[in-house]
């Protein structure tokens, strides 16, 4: 995370749970520590960032079940989450939303894969630049538990990915 230098304003609130989110989705800043993901070295390698993590992935990789859901799965209920997110917080919209079936298609083919991977990214982008509007607006429970809480959610889906990587055959 970034440290003021003594001579600079503290960092905003919401840049702290930007940093947080970047280094999840996109993984850590090549050569600096992270605040929990194993850091990305200085030439790039090792980012274990949501994104870096399954672009290492084939759609059949993706597809395989592991103990009842797939990675392609979690992909898709990730980005789900993210445009929920900014559709309750921008818009109001609260729902009904089909949190169960977001995990649906479990099964991906290659051009489906990486069009979900496109989806996660733009839904992650959507929700960043949702974010910045409220860098001036005074910070309410509902935001910032609202991005805290999406934090929290690329993290877990993260974790969970990650582990579920290590099962694939």
């Amino acid at each position: 995370m970034t440290q003021p230098a003594q001579d600079q304003q503290p960092q905003h609130w919401l840049e702290g749970i930007l940093d947080v989110l970047a280094e999840a989705v996109e993984g850590g800043t090549p050569g600096q520590g992270t605040a929990f993901l194993d850091g990305t070295a200085a030439d790039g390698s090792g980012n274990n960032g949501l994104l870096a993590t399954l672009d290492r992935l084939s759609a059949e990789q993706a597809s395989q079940d592991i103990r009842g859901t797939s990675i392609a799965g979690h992909t898709r209920h990730s980005a789900f989450h993210m445009e929920v997110m900014v559709r309750w917080e921008r818009d109001g919209d609260r729902g009904p939303f089909d949190w169960k079936g977001s995990f649906h298609p479990a099964l991906v083919g290659d051009e489906e894969w990486d069009e979900l991977r496109v989806r996660l990214r733009a839904a992650y982008d959507a929700l960043r630049a949702f974010a910045r509007t409220q860098q001036d607006a005074e910070a309410t429970g509902d935001v910032a538990g609202g991005l805290a809480g999406a934090v929290a959610h690329v993290a877990y889906h993260l974790g969970a990915i990650r582990q579920m990587h290590k099962e694939l055959a």
